[in-house]
């Protein structure tokens, strides 16, 4: 079995001198982690600048969906790079674009064909259904919900209500926008209990906000993460998008899934949505979509979609080389990824589990497929949070070779590459079990 390989202090004397040099000529504003810089890395193994190998639980932040630098992946990347590297989507037709928006179309659920704008990242394909959204509807008010992370462009940024630091000294925002508690059942806001609570979340939608609040008839969409990602790795109970979905379509409300994170194939399904039986309306994909090439795409059907030419448009989204990799990617998690990251989902969740009987500060284990989180506390039966004992396992973590990230404000996020095997699960719980000895006594 393979295990992580530490040949000197972290971090070691070529990784310290880099950092360094960063930190003199790189922005500030980046949240460096680990003292990590990366080398190289393959599968679900990086190797960092001083020979050091880490077992990366993090896959580039739910990035690279078919592990590090998956061959067929890497080939298809050359061979495009050798025939063109760009040519704008926006002023022409390239074949590896069209091709993947016609895939992505026919993986949406129901037979509903979609339209697909490209962008660069997960912000960009929010952007471009907050626009879309407003522009199909003619309404200027939007609801997301508290917890959500869409992203730092301005637009992303305004239905953004994760951390205080993201938004810290940006106002004013783009207004007409009202956050809403998710269904975080772990810390029911309403202080109630599922299934009796009858999903008190969404009634309180039409039955106070729209009632005393927000005119239905003039919100233009309800922006949602399927499972919450930056929020804590927060999956609402199975009837929470099917009943809101329901109200939103009864006022014209359009259903926006952000499966930046959730989405190709990490939670065993291409879309997370599918779990709940819920067809968006508008869909936003980022991160995983092309194996660690910069991508975003925003889906929509036709109706919906019926913005005019120059409403919206990138210079480099789209790009040949990153549809490429999508395409590659795709084809991958159809013959086993998504498969694997349910079998593995599985038995890495049932192995923390078996963990939290031991540990008291594992308050909550949670998650679908390969898109776990664990929830730090101080005590399960005030459930305190435990925001620096969190920091410490994953900093104890990196020092015993497994990289971590945490989620929320408390939890901690285990999403590797979707080539995960059961070994290389047993390792990184081994490792966190150690860690536990160390901190949780």
């Amino acid at each position: 079995m393979k295990y992580p390989l530490l040949k000197t202090e972290l971090p070691g004397p070529r990784a310290s001198k880099l950092i360094s040099t960063d930190h003199e000529f790189v922005s500030p504003s980046y949240t460096r982690v680990h003292d990590l810089v990366v080398e190289k890395a393959k599968g679900v193994w990086v190797h960092d600048v001083d020979g050091n190998i880490f077992l990366d639980f993090t896959a580039g932040i739910a990035v690279c969906a078919t592990g590090h630098c998956h061959p067929e992946v890497v080939k298809v990347i050359k061979e495009q790079a050798d025939r063109l590297l760009h040519m704008s989507g926006t002023d022409f037709y390239y074949t590896p674009q069209i091709a993947l928006a016609e895939k992505l179309s026919s993986l949406v659920p129901g037979g509903h064909p979609m339209k697909v704008y490209f962008g660069n990242s997960g912000a960009e394909a929010v952007e471009a259904a907050f626009k879309v959204a407003r522009w199909h509807t003619r309404r200027e008010l939007n609801i997301a919900f508290y917890g959500a992370f869409h992203g730092r462009t301005m637009g992303a940024l305004s239905l953004t209500a994760s951390k205080t630091i993201q938004k810290s000294h940006y106002h004013p925002f783009v207004p007409g926008i009202t956050h809403i508690p998710y269904a975080y059942c772990y810390r029911c806001p309403y202080n109630l209990f599922y299934p009796d609570c009858g999903l008190e979340c969404v009634n309180w939608v039409e039955e106070s906000l729209f009632r005393t609040t927000i005119p239905p008839e003039e919100v233009a969409a309800i922006f949602v993460e399927p499972i919450q990602g930056e929020g804590g790795y927060i999956v609402p109970p199975p009837d929470f998008h099917s009943k809101l979905s329901k109200i939103a379509r009864k006022y014209g409300i359009l259903y926006v899934a952000d499966e930046v994170q959730s989405g190709m194939g990490r939670t065993g399904r291409v879309f997370a949505m599918e779990h709940f039986d819920v067809v968006p309306d508008v869909i936003a994909l980022a991160k995983g979509i092309a194996s660690g090439l910069p991508l975003g795409a925003m889906m929509a059907s036709a109706e919906i979609m019926d913005w005019k030419a120059g409403s919206h448009a990138s210079t480099f989204g789209g790009n040949p080389v990153s549809c490429q990799a999508a395409l590659a990617t795709i084809k991958l998690l159809e013959q086993s990824l998504m498969s694997n990251a349910s079998a593995q989902g599985e038995y890495l969740i049932s192995g923390l589990r078996k963990m939290q009987k031991e540990y008291e500060c594992m308050g909550d284990v949670r998650g679908m497929g390969l898109m776990v989180g664990v929830e730090l506390v101080k005590d399960r039966e005030t459930k305190e949070r435990a925001n620096e004992l969190r920091n410490s396992i994953i900093i104890k973590a990196f020092h015993k070779g497994l990289l971590l990230l945490g989620c929320g404000e408390n939890s901690i996020r285990l999403c590797p590459g979707l080539t995960v095997k059961s070994e290389e699960i047993d390792v990184c719980l081994s490792i966190i079990d150690e860690v536990l000895r160390d901190v949780a006594w």
